[in-house]
């Protein structure tokens, strides 16, 4: 009744809520966006959602344009400025998302998005965390987030949609809200940002570099459909 029903409503009113309470904060950190990366302070990627639908997911920018004298990005720990540093360290990357969940692509509490390239290296069973709708945090986000491997991770994500409660979600979204004052699991230890599941899977030797180049083949379709 729950998961069926009353969450998407919940998540709504929540979500309008916060948008509303937020708004000031929102303006402000699209003005200083604006200011730091120079431009458009909104980042916007593909993700596959509930029943693996594509949507736009929305966050604030972290990582500014700078390239390098061929036009090249730089690598992404060059870009990600002090700015960048701080929005993601408080977790303020991500309040534009409650777009996404005010519209229905996304819930407060679920598997968290991933990339269409990361979906396509996970097993048939790992797939099955698309079946609902994916979450601002999650249960993964509170037993590591990005600290902990791929196989836990969507471990966690597949144990939260066999048991999809009330109280359970709302455990959730107050671990998460301590987590965020504590800092935990913000990326990968040495990483500016966590590694794709394809590249973790080919450094690990658990798929060959010719599975590799197929499944991001694979990738590439599925965001031109």
């Amino acid at each position: 009744m729950y998961a069926k029903y009353i969450k998407r409503i919940l998540d709504f009113v929540l979500s309008l809520c916060a948008l509303i309470v937020l708004s000031p904060l929102l303006l402000i950190l699209i003005i200083l966006g604006a200011v730091f990366m120079g431009g458009n302070p909104f980042f916007t990627q593909q993700r596959p959602g509930k029943d693996e639908k594509i949507f736009k997911l929305i966050k604030f920018r972290t990582m500014d344009n700078r390239k390098d004298k061929n036009g090249n990005l730089l690598p992404d720990d060059v870009r990600l400025n002090k700015y960048g540093r701080i929005l993601r360290s408080t977790s303020l990357d991500e309040l534009p998302e409650l777009v996404n969940i005010l519209v229905g692509d996304m819930a407060i509490v679920g598997p968290r998005p991933q990339l269409v390239r990361d979906m396509v290296f996970m097993t048939d069973e790992q797939r099955k965390r698309h079946t609902v709708r994916q979450g601002l945090t999650g249960l993964a986000q509170v037993n590591g987030r990005n600290a902990i491997k791929w196989e836990d991770k969507l471990s966690y994500d597949l144990k939260y949609i066999e048991n999809i409660t009330f109280f359970g979600d709302v455990k959730i979204i107050l671990k998460t809200v301590v987590n965020v004052f504590k800092r935990d699991g913000i990326s990968e230890e040495g990483m500016a940002t966590a590694a794709d599941l394809g590249d973790y899977l080919l450094s690990e030797g658990k798929v060959s570099k010719a599975e590799y180049d197929q499944k991001q083949r694979e990738a590439v379709e599925l965001l031109r459909i």
